[in-house]
């Protein structure tokens, strides 16, 4: 037990650093990357990971232990210590410097000694402090560790916040903290190599120290120990026992200076961050940091308008303004999001911040002075009505002459549309400007641009106990910085040549989501609610099955229990094994299928959870009651190929095949007197292949209207069209749409679970009778690699930094998303172009057909049922004459009343 004063003492927190590095190296992506191609997932980790320990915990004292190159004196005892370790990933190992350069920053002192593993410098420095009365946390994932809990020194999980003390280390390992090293001793440690006894895993080690208390009791008593087999195995390795005990003891005497008051945590230094975290281009993080600074106040000056006498005289200005920024500030940007204020600002340092009161007499999200979203807006009983606001403003927002700036038009369409106003005059979308010039770009906020373009760093949105004031000062800023990064991000986009890309595409674009996303999609409620309730039954049975298979209960959704299942009391076989332990993912869990009937089972209890959580209980919660409809979120700035997302639901992901995918899809339902149509692209990313290359044979199999993945498997299997068979086929589909994703020998094997070497024939095969198409990408690296970023046919960029990266993993990554964005990205442009031209179509024709969905190279519409020959045609005309190519552009129609009953039309 602790000491009852163990939550008021001063703590210290010692770190492993290699602990902390590979835990943050595996949670980030490899894709951070810099603009130069440096590869920062485990610096950006490490990085937040080193916030959260002493913004959460707030140590007094702090150091961070890290190993030294070379071996150690444990190398000496054992040579084989530690030495079927994988040497660090190159993609780790440049970042080191980094990470060094970062904890020094940070101004935490840094313990290492050669000769010496950060495990002994570790408990020297809690052997050191004992006595002292500071409590002691150790930050690691390392087992031999847990050998130093005390009453007074706990091993701490940084990210759950849970404390090991001598009570949890029972728990987990079925020891006390004096028996860990006499465990590894007979367990044996494989992360480190230490070899125990053969045959004795921990489960055993823990029983025979609860009998015989250590390993001299157990030797001592070894007559009394129970099984022939487990008293011969420990007397035939004795000796390798002991000296696994001794590899496992920590050291507590390492020629380490680690005084306490050389401990005392200090603030970071930010003269040498900033440089750093700006050279690793980490701009939130530093924006988070300066932020926490004490700062001036905003410059200019900024007015809460709460008065309808000065509202009017706004409204008078802005209407005969030539130029103003203005942003609506919603509970949420979706459709249905309630107006929380608006503000605009006419010059660079005078804003307007307009509080709003919803018409009811209170925030229509909450009572007044609710806090809602990720801010808190101090509405006052002298607040504007949102009718009377928008009202005094309508003339502002529908005149075309007046241009406005703004850093979401998608939801001011959404806001002024919901409520019968219309929009007219946009100028530039800071988010979508800044989109168009780099989609690669983590964010597109105007706190993220102000200090990109602007060098400042935005105050933080109002928590509550802002005032009026304050929030007028914070958003009233955002209105100007929004006006002075628009003139900004308006010159680039015109030096770049990609102004026709951002008036004619994305900007009028947003306005076609923002209908899409008012217009919604019916949902029948009751349908989905019946089909969850069956699911729920049907879960339930999986779930007895896989007990009775099983032989007892278990935690199903816990990947440790499951594993201790699998692989311990049912005696399977092992396939990959991760940080945490051997992994229990759904390819493995496949090849164990054949050996037991349990991984099966749980391969159709995981399906049928998700299906059952992600797209049947999440989209009842997301019906809008008041229209019966889903109205999902089309998400305009978040891919870096140009495509459009969803979410909110994610309805471009809804389940096609399956036993449920009709019984979802049947909950769609089209509204009275209309149906649904969809218009999808044919083939369109291999159609632009053809183009794009030129390929003689691709181009011919196009024209001629032949089945070019038929075509391609009587090529590269060197048979006659006639018998090319429905496998072949398969196998020739793999290998076209693989070719366009850069998919080398290694992917397509393992799509098609075959040999490496006859993946490599295959692909040769291929460019053999497809020689453009070889050229043609190889040319696309070529390029993309020289000028940094690849284009497609409308002149979208994507800037690929991995083409530079000094990892070759990270550099052949670079090379497939080079080969695979300009047509992927063309594609997505094409479809963008034309929804506008359809939407343009329906709104001139005043047809009550609407656009629904985008999905990839489809669209969905709701087709008036007097209207579907006319619609139908438009929408043909559209999509397949948005862009020429030298192969024919063709569309599939389907229809139907429900989603699931979309079916050809006659």
């Amino acid at each position: 037990m602790k000491n009852n004063n163990w939550k008021t003492r001063k703590k210290l927190f010692i770190i492993d650093g290699s602990s902390v590095i590979y835990r943050a190296f595996h949670a980030v992506p490899p894709s951070f990357v810099t603009s130069e191609g440096m590869p920062t997932n485990a610096v950006y980790g490490f990085t937040q990971s080193l916030r959260k320990i002493i913004n959460d915990f707030g140590p007094e004292y702090i150091a961070i232990a890290f190993d030294v190159k070379g071996p150690s004196f444990r190398h000496e005892m054992f040579d084989e210590y530690k030495a079927h370790r994988p040497p660090m990933p190159d993609l780790l190992s440049v970042q080191i410097p980094y990470i060094k350069r970062m904890v020094r920053a940070f101004n935490v002192p840094v313990l290492e000694m050669t000769a010496y593993e950060a495990d002994d410098v570790i408990a020297t420095v809690v052997n050191k402090v004992e006595g002292t009365g500071v409590r002691v946390s150790v930050i690691t994932g390392d087992k031999d560790m847990y050998q130093l809990v005390t009453d007074n020194v706990v091993i701490l999980d940084y990210l759950t916040g849970k404390e090991y003390g001598p009570a949890e280390v029972v728990e987990k390992f079925g020891v006390g903290p004096t028996q860990i090293r006499d465990l590894i001793g007979l367990a044996g440690d494989s992360s480190d190599n230490i070899p125990g006894v053969p045959g004795v895993g921990v489960k055993t080690a823990a029983k025979l120290l609860a009998q015989f208390k250590d390993m001299e009791g157990i030797y001592a008593n070894i007559g009394s120990v129970k099984g022939d087999k487990l008293r011969e195995k420990l007397a035939e390795n004795r000796d390798k026992a002991f000296l696994s005990r001794e590899l496992a003891t920590l050291h507590p005497e390492v020629p380490v200076d680690c005084s306490l008051e050389g401990l005392v945590r200090k603030e970071p230094d930010l003269d040498a961050l900033q440089p750093l975290l700006t050279e690793l281009e980490f701009k939130k993080i530093l924006m988070e940091m300066l932020t926490d600074k004490p700062r001036e106040a905003d410059k200019g000056e900024f007015e809460a308008i709460v008065t309808e006498k000065r509202l009017d005289e706004l409204a008078l200005s802005l209407k005969t303004s030539q130029r103003a920024s203005v942003m609506a500030v919603m509970s949420d940007d979706a459709f249905g999001g309630a107006l929380q204020a608006i503000a605009v600002a006419m010059e660079h340092e005078k804003g307007f911040y307009i509080p709003i009161r919803a018409d009811n007499g209170a925030n229509e999200h909450g009572g007044a002075n609710d806090a809602t979203g990720d801010f808190y807006i101090p509405i006052s009983e002298d607040a504007l009505e949102a009718s009377v606001v928008l009202g005094r403003l309508k003339g502002f927002f529908e005149d075309a002459e007046v241009r406005k700036d703004t850093n979401n038009s998608k939801a001011l369409y959404i806001c002024l549309g919901s409520m019968g106003f219309v929009l007219n005059g946009v100028g530039v979308d800071t988010s979508l400007a800044s989109y168009v010039l780099n989609p690669s770009k983590a964010e597109h906020t105007v706190e993220s641009l102000a200090y990109e373009y602007l060098g400042e760093v935005a105050q933080p949105e109002p928590k509550e106990g802002f005032s009026r004031d304050e929030a007028a000062s914070v958003f009233g800023s955002k209105a100007c910085n929004i006006l002075k990064i628009a003139e900004i991000l308006e010159k680039m986009i015109e030096e770049s040549g990609i102004d026709d890309l951002y008036t004619r595409m994305e900007l009028p674009l947003s306005g076609v989501l923002a209908g899409m996303e008012m217009a919604g999609i019916r949902v029948e409620g009751e349908v989905l609610s019946n089909l969850s309730k069956e699911m729920a039954i049907e879960i339930a049975d999986i779930e007895r099955r896989i007990y009775a298979a099983a032989g007892e209960e278990f935690n199903i959704s816990s990947p440790k229990q499951l594993s201790e299942l699998l692989f311990d009391r049912l005696g399977l076989k092992p396939v990959k094994k991760t940080k945490t332990g051997f992994s229990t993912d759904e390819e493995v869990l496949t090849k164990l299928a054949a050996e037991h009937e349990v991984p099966q089972l749980i391969i159709s209890y995981r399906q049928l959870a998700k299906l059952k959580s992600t797209y049947v209980d999440a989209i009842i919660e997301l019906i809008n009651p008041a229209t019966g409809r889903v109205h999902t979120s089309f998400n305009q700035t978040v891919t870096a190929t140009g495509r459009l997302s969803s979410s909110r639901p994610n309805l471009q992901n809804i389940p096609v095949r399956g036993e449920f995918a009709p019984r979802i899809r049947e909950a769609f339902v089209a509204s009275e007197g209309f149906r649904f149509l969809s218009a999808d692209y044919s083939q369109i990313e291999l159609r632009l292949v053809a183009h794009m290359s030129a390929d003689p044979g691709l181009v011919e199999s196009f024209t001629k209207g032949q089945d070019v993945h038929a075509r391609t498997a009587s090529e590269v299997f060197g048979i006659m069209p006639a018998l090319v068979t429905s496998e072949m086929r398969r196998r020739a589909k793999a290998i076209n749409f693989g070719i366009i994703y850069g998919m080398g020998p290694y992917g397509l094997a393992s799509e098609l679970g075959i040999s490496m070497k006859e993946a490599l024939d295959y692909i040769n095969s291929y460019f053999a009778h497809y020689s453009r198409v070889k050229e043609f990408i190889d040319s696309t690296v070529e390029e993309a690699t020289a000028r940094g970023y690849t284009v497609t046919l409308f002149g979208r960029r994507r800037f690929i930094p991995e083409l530079k990266s000094p990892v070759e993993s990270t550099m052949r990554l670079g090379q497939r998303l080079a080969i695979n964005t300009p047509i992927q990205g063309t594609a997505a442009d094409m479809i963008k172009a034309a929804m506008i031209r359809v939407a343009r179509e329906l709104k001139e024709k005043k047809l009550a057909s609407r656009m629904l969905l985008q999905i990839h190279d489809e669209l969905v519409l709701e087709a008036a049922l007097g209207e579907v020959e006319v619609v139908t045609a438009l929408v043909r005309e559209a999509m397949e004459g948005v862009l020429k190519l030298s192969v024919p552009v063709v569309v599939n129609f389907k229809s139907g009343a429900t989603w699931d009953r979309v079916e050809a039309d006659a």
